[in-house]
């Protein structure tokens, strides 16, 4: 991932926790263009970050990291975007699997329930791992894209 930009947005509900996330990004040397929102607004809706944060992805070919208040909703709306497979992982083992089985290119988080320690320690295996393209799994990722009614 050293040569691709990684797409952050969130919420008023995951603002803080997305602004601690983009330091450790930061200290990390990983390239991170934040979407929004810029500032925090009680008042703002999380698809529209959802959707900003997964055009990105698809456009770019990249990967994302979505925050709301419990992770479900960003999850849900980046996922109506054709091309985008996001998905909350709640351990590291599914941080690794979203991304080898299921060539998963958004990870969810909650700015309500994620311990930050972990929550890095998931993005950092999201973002080093790839798509195993085992037969098995290019079958079915091929599978979930022709579901795909957009």
């Amino acid at each position: 991932m050293a040569n691709k930009k990684i797409y952050i947005g969130s919420d008023h509900a995951g603002f803080n926790f997305k602004e601690k996330i983009k330091r450790w990004l930061e200290k990390k040397n990983i390239s991170y263009i934040d979407v929004g929102n810029h500032e925090f607004d009680p008042n703002d809706d999380y698809p529209d970050y959802a959707v900003l944060v997964a055009k990105k992805v698809v456009a770019t070919k990249s990967l994302g990291i979505l925050i709301c208040g419990s992770a479900q909703g960003v999850c849900i709306a980046a996922n109506k975007i054709k091309g985008v497979r996001a998905a909350i992982p709640f351990s590291l083992k599914e941080a690794r699997i979203s991304r080898e089985h299921n060539d998963a290119n958004v990870i969810c988080l909650s700015g309500w329930y994620f311990h930050f320690h972990t929550a890095t320690r998931m993005i950092e295996k999201f973002l080093a791992t790839s798509f195993s393209k085992e037969p098995r799994h290019v079958r079915r990722v091929d599978k979930i894209r022709k579901l795909e009614l957009r």
